[in-house]
C-alpha cells in the first residue's frame, strides 16, 4: 500500500518525484544540452587530432584576454549563488540586486566575447577559412564558442526577466533556484570551452 507522501511524489503533479516541476523541467534540459555540447566537444577533439591544427593565440594578449572573460563569467556565478540564497531567505529586493548583478556579467562576458570575433576575424579566420591551416578550425571555433554565447545572452535576457519580476513579487524563491541551476551549467561548458579551445591551442 503506498503512503500518502508516495502518492504526491510519483503523481506526476506539483511535485513529480519529490521534485519541483519547474525544477525537473529545467534538469531534463540541461542533460539534452549537454549532450549537445559533450557531441561538439568530441567532434572537435577528434578533428584536432585527425588534422594539422593551428596554435593562434599568443600567451598575451590572447590567452590573457580569454582568462579575464572566464574570471567574469565565475564572477557572475557567485553573484548568482547569493542571489538564490538571499531569494530562499525572503529578501527579494537582495535577490534581485545579486541577478541583475548577475545578469551584468553576462553581459559583460558577451562583449568581451564579440570583441575577440571582431579581432579574429580582421586576422582572416571566419568559419570557412583560416590563414593557420585547417578551416575546421575557424567553423569548430565559431560553433562552439558561438552556441555558448547564445546560451549567456538567453541567460541574461532570463535574468533581466526574473530578477525584474522578482522584486515585484511576480516569481518565487524557486524560481530563482531554477535560474541559478541554468546560469551554473553555462559557467559549467565554458570550463571545459575554455581549456580545450584556448589553453590547447597556445602558441609554441
Amino acid at each position: 500500500m503506498t503512503t500518502e507522501a508516495q502518492a504526491t511524489s510519483w503523481s506526476g503533479w506539483a511535485n513529480p518525484l519529490g521534485v519541483g516541476r519547474k525544477k525537473l523541467g529545467m534538469w531534463l534540459f540541461l542533460i539534452s544540452d549537454a549532450l549537445t555540447f559533450a557531441t561538439l566537444l568530441v567532434c572537435y577533439a577528434y578533428f584536432r587530432v585527425a588534422n594539422d591544427w593551428p596554435r593562434p593565440f599568443e600567451f598575451s594578449p590572447g590567452i590573457v584576454f580569454s582568462t579575464v572573460m572566464t574570471l567574469v563569467l565565475l564572477s557572475s556565478s557567485l553573484t548568482m549563488v547569493f542571489g538564490v540564497a538571499a531569494g530562499h531567505a525572503g529578501d527579494r529586493k537582495a535577490a534581485a540586486k545579486w541577478m541583475w548583478l548577475t545578469a551584468l556579467g553576462g553581459a559583460v562576458f558577451v562583449g568581451l566575447h564579440l570583441t575577440e570575433w571582431n579581432h579574429l576575424i580582421h586576422e582572416g579566420v571566419t568559419p570557412f577559412a583560416n590563414p593557420w591551416g585547417t578551416p575546421l578550425f575557424g567553423a569548430a571555433f565559431f560553433l562552439i564558442t558561438g552556441l555558448h554565447m547564445t546560451h549567456v545572452v538567453i541567460g541574461v535576457g532570463y535574468l533581466a526577466v526574473l530578477a525584474s519580476g522578482f522584486g515585484a513579487e511576480k516569481f518565487d524563491a524557486e524560481d530563482v533556484e531554477v535560474c541559478g541551476l541554468y546560469w551554473h551549467f553555462v559557467d559549467l561548458v565554458w570550463m571545459f570551452v575554455f581549456p580545450l579551445l584556448y589553453l590547447l591551442s597556445v602558441a609554441a
